[in-house]
């Protein structure tokens, strides 16, 4: 007799707040009979599924303990094997620098049924929680969002010369960012905005410049963030 397969629901929990959930994500975890989640996941979200499914800490926080990707990719395959409705949370948005790509393939690979739903991402909602508009008719014509992850592998000369700049897993990297930004031409006045924890109580804001926001935020733990660059981080409200 074959095996039922079930399905895999690789779902965005928006930031911070379960307010910022999407009702779909909602109806996926009241559903879920396996929960396997990220580490910046809202806990109170943990609570929303049924009281006999299995949850699954996978982490996913920038230096701290991880499952590899590859074990990911088996855990989600193996339940779905077993005709399990499994929920892969993840914060954000799950195509905006959440690696779903790479579970994509796997299920694809081992013939499961998968459905994507989205989120509210941080690089879209942290702005907005501070105050800032991504986009003006003066000062900002555009926006582009990018990892700070590694910054070497990205061409600096194309961004400095944009209007604003959305950074994401940029905590760590920061004073090189300022490096290449500024070594391209980009002015140390440019204003910038860092928003750590966008959507929970914790939330913290720094405001500076490409020239003294190193030094504002010497010690200070800077992950999870995401970082304004450009005139609208001086137009915060």
């Amino acid at each position: 007799m074959t095996q039922r397969l079930g399905t895999v629901y690789l779902v965005g929990s928006g930031v911070g707040d379960s307010a910022y959930l999407t009702v779909q994500a909602q109806q996926c975890l009241a559903q879920a009979e396996v929960l396997v989640y990220d580490a910046l996941v809202e806990s109170a979200l943990l609570t929303w599924v049924p009281a006999t499914c299995l949850k699954l800490d996978v982490g996913k926080r920038g230096g701290q303990p991880s499952l590899s990707q590859a074990r990911i990719n088996r855990l989600l395959v193996e339940h779905c094997h077993q005709g399990k409705q499994v929920v892969r949370l993840k914060s954000g948005d799950p195509f905006i620098f959440g690696r779903a790509q790479a579970e994509i393939e796997a299920l694809i690979a081992a013939g499961c049924p998968y459905q994507v739903v989205p989120g509210l991402s941080s690089a879209l909602a942290a702005p907005l929680l501070a105050g800032i508009a991504l986009t003006d008719p003066v000062v900002s014509r555009s926006f582009t969002v990018l990892t700070g992850h590694e910054p070497e592998a990205l061409d600096w000369e194309a961004l400095a010369a944009l209007d604003t700049l959305v950074v994401l897993m940029g905590g760590k990297t920061l004073p090189r960012i300022v490096h290449y930004l500024q070594g391209m031409g980009r002015s140390p006045l440019t204003p910038v905005c860092i928003i750590c924890w966008a959507g929970h109580p914790q939330q913290k804001i720094w405001q500076g410049t490409l020239a003294d926001i190193t030094s504002k935020t010497a010690g200070e733990t800077l992950s999870p963030c995401v970082i304004v660059i450009g005139e609208v981080a001086r137009l915060n409200h």
